[in-house]
């Protein structure tokens, strides 16, 4: 069962142990149940700025960019100039004025200065998808502009639409770690980032307790590195320059595994 996080014990600064299984804090705090609340939290974080990054992105995007005309001019004029608005200075105003941050608010921030970038994208790929044929071909068989937009385009976004959201959820598990550590994040509540902030604070490096800060760094890490494996399988989907190329260099390691094989043969 996994202990209360913010429980304070007497038994101070200790390693794992069969108590402990990743040990404690020097406040005696268990460090696994900081870890299971931290997962909790950065997964909150990850999964509500990349929905509503991606709900921002496909709004003004591609909404914006087939209707056309003053909608998509002012759209794209939104879009510049959230894309030009620095992300951490912004926190750190909110920060200022809002001494108890909430992870709902640092997730709300964190989607605010991120879906631009994702928007300018899809807008255009939504560009290029308006002036196919088979969109042609709808506008003239009659069929109404709602019906075409979500039957003929956007499921060819969806590909480049899952990448945009993966992408988001890295960003802001990232993002949130970078501003908790830095002392900017949610208040009362428990992420990676703000293991390793605590971590810092205890000088969890300079005591050598390593089961203070590599769990959370390690978590991290991992995640990332998965999210962004995902991203890259969903890049060769969507462009299909880079599925050649993987598919090339695959044929390429086959071909010289086999040579590699047969000059093995041949010399016994």
């Amino acid at each position: 069962v996994v202990q209360d996080p913010s429980r304070v014990s007497d038994v101070g600064l200790t390693g794992p142990s069969a108590e402990h299984w990743l040990g404690t804090t020097q406040t005696g705090q268990d460090v696994l149940a900081q870890l299971a609340h931290a997962t909790r939290g950065s997964l909150i974080v990850g999964a509500v700025v990349g929905v509503v990054a991606l709900a921002l992105s496909a709004f003004f995007g591609i909404v914006g960019a087939y209707a056309g005309g003053w909608v998509d001019e002012g759209f794209s004029l939104f879009t510049n100039v959230m894309l030009v608005i620095p992300g951490l200075p912004l926190v750190i105003v909110i920060s200022s004025y809002v001494p108890n941050k909430s992870i709902w608010l640092v997730a709300l921030v964190l989607s605010l200065t991120s879906w631009a970038g994702s928007a300018r994208v899809l807008r255009g790929w939504t560009l290029s998808l308006r002036n196919r044929d088979y969109v042609h071909a709808a506008r003239v068989a009659g069929e109404k502009r709602w019906r075409i937009l979500l039957v003929e385009i956007l499921p060819n976004l969806v590909p480049l639409l899952a990448s945009q959201m993966v992408f988001a959820v890295i960003f802001a598990i990232l993002g949130e770690a970078g501003l908790s550590y830095l002392g900017l994040g949610a208040s009362g509540s428990f992420t990676w980032g703000t293991m390793l902030y605590y971590a810092q604070n205890g000088l969890a490096l300079r005591l050598g307790a390593w089961w203070w800060f590599i769990p959370p760094g390690l978590l991290l890490a991992l995640f990332g590195a998965a999210l962004s494996l995902i991203n890259f399988s969903i890049d060769e989907v969507v462009n299909p320059k880079l599925r050649n190329q993987t598919r090339a260099a695959r044929r390429g390691w086959r071909m010289s595994r086999q040579q590699l094989q047969r000059a093995k043969e041949e010399s016994l």
